[in-house]
Parts: structure tokens; C-alpha cells; sequence
């Protein structure tokens, strides 16, 4: 899959450390960039005193005018990088927010998730609800410290024989197939008739290296510890640039709960994490 349209999403009070790594990524991938910038709308008040709805509009009323602020600096921004580019914005409830950003990444190859969003966890929540469960658009979240790349030489794959698994590998394929070596990875696999198959992970290494990958399966026991730890430790280990992932969790009545290994990962990712599903 080549990644040809990538979007960030960057919110007023951000510093533009998110942006200027997604005109990197954007810079080495040849790809175009779509920037969401998103305000939080104050929600309406319930009180019905005058006092409390003026305050109400005159709050709203400046995060519309900083919102125009960081639309121009971001504008100014992307001209001077010479990236290809455009820029919207969502200035909505939190909840809304999701699906703004839903409608944008059913026009994506991939949402970028920066440093900056992670810290943000009820934004970064409702970002990854929008693209993950109201657009299948697979993420990459980039960690403080990491670099971003979609080219990364060492590839990690969380596998575990499910359809969000293997729906990750089928998007991330090219950067798999690119790499230097993929490993595929599963934690106290089990040999079945089914899923997994007598000898886990054979078949989705055949797969793979259908496609040029480098495969290599390795299957940890995981030794009474929890199973998010020993993927994390594992892709440090072998000094791994990327994880790859399915994600896991439910959206129902618009609360968006991960599974616990992702919500773990995605939380803490000890490295640049692409999720799909």
C-alpha cells in the first residue's frame, strides 16, 4: 500500500513539533499532507442565567479566534516547507471531533500521530476513534524521541491470528516487504486446527515473503508476565524501528475502549506503532 495522502491532526494550543514530523514523514514518503486543526469547543452551559451564557459566548468567541491564529501560522508554516499540503478545521464538542476527523481519513492512506496529540489523551482518544473505527484508515504513532519513517529497516509484528492482525499486516505490507527484516512475533501461541494452524505464524510468514519480506517467526513465552510487556521488551531487544499491530477494542454509542495489549502500547509506545484494523 503506497501512502500517498497522510493526515495529522494538531490542535490550537499544540506546539508545531507533530507538524513539523509529519512534513518530515510527508518529505522522505513523496506523500501529500492533510492538516486538521481542531478546537474544542466549550461546551453550552446549563444554567439559563444571562451572566453564564455570555460568558459561555464570549469562551467561545476566543477559541474561534485562536483557532484562525493557528490556521494562519499553520498555513505559514506548510508554505515555507514546500510540502504539499492543505489545511481544514473542526471547531466542535469533543465527541463531534471523532467524526470530523473520520470523514478527512476516509480520504487518507494514513493518520499521523505525533508526540504532541499522544500527551492529549481525550483528543488523541476521539482522533483515533474517528480514523480506526468510523474509516479503517490505519495510524502510525510516532513517540517522543522516535523518528518518523515509513521506511523503517527492522520491523516488529504482534501477530495473534485474528482479523484486525491480520488486516495490519495486509496495509503495512509494503513497509514489510521494504524493510530489512520482519519479525513476526506471537506470545504463547497456541497450535490449532483453526486459526493459528499447527506450526503459528507459518502462514502469514508465507505470506509475507510472497511479497520479498524477510520473515522471521519467533514465539515467546511469556512467562506469567503481562503480554504487552513482553511484546515491548522483545521490540527493543532486537532493536526494532516500527511495531506493527492489529488494533484491538469497540466503538458503541460513541465511548471507544481499546483492548488491554493496545491500550497499553498505544498509551506507552516504546517505539513508532502502526496500528490498523
Amino acid at each position: 500500500m503506497r501512502f500517498k495522502t497522510v493526515l495529522s491532526v494538531t490542535a490550537i494550543d499544540q506546539s508545531d513539533r507533530d507538524l513539523k514530523a509529519a512534513e518530515r514523514l510527508c518529505e522522505e514518503s513523496g506523500s501529500h499532507l492533510a492538516v486538521l486543526v481542531a478546537s474544542v469547543a466549550p461546551p453550552p452551559p446549563i444554567e439559563e442565567y444571562a451572566a453564564v451564557s455570555d460568558l459561555w459566548v464570549r469562551e467561545r468567541e476566543e477559541a474561534a479566534r485562536q483557532l484562525r491564529e493557528r490556521v494562519d501560522a499553520v498555513n505559514a508554516d506548510l508554505g515555507a516547507s514546500g510540502v504539499s499540503a492543505d489545511v481544514d478545521t473542526v471547531f466542535a464538542e469533543r465527541p463531534v471531533i471523532s467524526g470530523a476527523v473520520g470523514r478527512r481519513a476516509r480520504y487518507s492512506d494514513l493518520l499521523f500521530v505525533g508526540p504532541e496529540l499522544i500527551k492529549d489523551r481525550r483528543l488523541a482518544a476521539a482522533v483515533l476513534q474517528g480514523a480506526l473505527f468510523e474509516a479503517n484508515c490505519p495510524v502510525l504513532i510516532v513517540p517522543e524521541g522516535a523518528t518518523p519513517t515509513l521506511r523503517p529497516r527492522r520491523v516488529m509484528v504482534a501477530w495473534s491470528s485474528t482479523l484486525e492482525a491480520s488486516s495490519a499486516v495486509r496495509k503495512a505490507v509494503g513497509i514489510l516487504a521494504e524493510a530489512e527484516a520482519a519479525h513476526v512475533v506471537l506470545v504463547d501461541p497456541q497450535a490449532t486446527a483453526g486459526d493459528n494452524g499447527p506450526e503459528p505464524g507459518a502462514d502469514v510468514a508465507a505470506y509475507l515473503a510472497r511479497h520479498g519480506a524477510k520473515v522471521t517467526v519467533e514465539r515467546l513465552p511469556s512467562g506469567g508476565k503481562d503480554i504487552a510487556e513482553v511484546l515491548r521488551q522483545h521490540a527493543i531487544d532486537i532493536s526494532a524501528d516500527m511495531i506493527v499491530m492489529g488494533a484491538y477494542g469497540h466503538s458503541r454509542l460513541r465511548q471507544w475502549i481499546f483492548g488491554g495489549v493496545t491500550k497499553q502500547l498505544t498509551e506507552k509506545p516504546p517505539l513508532p506503532l502502526f496500528l490498523a484494523r
